[in-house]
């Protein structure tokens, strides 16, 4: 969906935007990466406030997949009290400004990120569909009149008209 006001955001079930297993599979990859790696610890950016709805997105999931990394690898049925592979989710209870905000604070180049869910064929964000909305407003919140993302491509095509 897109140009919808963040009420209905948050009136939606599970959005039209899920992706059936998106985060399985990348906690799948991460975590057989992590262990040939011989890490324990595996991140995943993945934000369950500001109206996501996402099932996989939830705490419960993310406790039940940590579960899966015990069960299912050599370091977790082997080292079950110290070795199994953790799922840690730092962004998971913050507010989309409360990212924004933590991200200027660590020095993060917001102009080569974007959470767009149909982006134009050259990469820059649509600014309209529900992930860009609600990026805009955090840094709107943050004190910014454009998210950076947005910024660098206006630039970018601006360079590219003038050849």
């Amino acid at each position: 969906p897109k140009d919808r006001h963040t009420a209905e955001m948050a009136a939606a079930d599970i959005p039209v935007t899920y992706v059936p297993g998106r985060n399985g599979v990348f906690l799948a990859y991460a975590m057989a990466w992590a262990e040939m790696l011989g890490a324990r610890d595996v991140f995943i950016g993945a934000n369950a406030v500001d109206y996501s709805g996402y099932p996989d997105c939830r705490p419960e999931y993310f406790a039940a997949y940590e579960k899966v990394a015990q069960l299912g690898s050599k370091v977790g049925v082997e080292d079950p009290d110290g070795g199994a592979i953790r799922i840690r989710t730092p962004l998971l209870r913050m507010s989309k400004r409360d990212i924004v905000r933590t991200g200027l604070q660590l020095a993060v180049d917001y102009s080569l990120t974007h959470s767009c869910y149909d982006p134009d064929p050259d990469g820059a964000p649509c600014q309209r569909c529900d992930a860009c909305l609600l990026r805009a407003e955090a840094f709107r919140a943050e004190g910014f009149q454009t998210d950076p993302v947005v910024e660098r491509y206006r630039r970018m095509h601006a360079q590219q008209r003038r050849g």
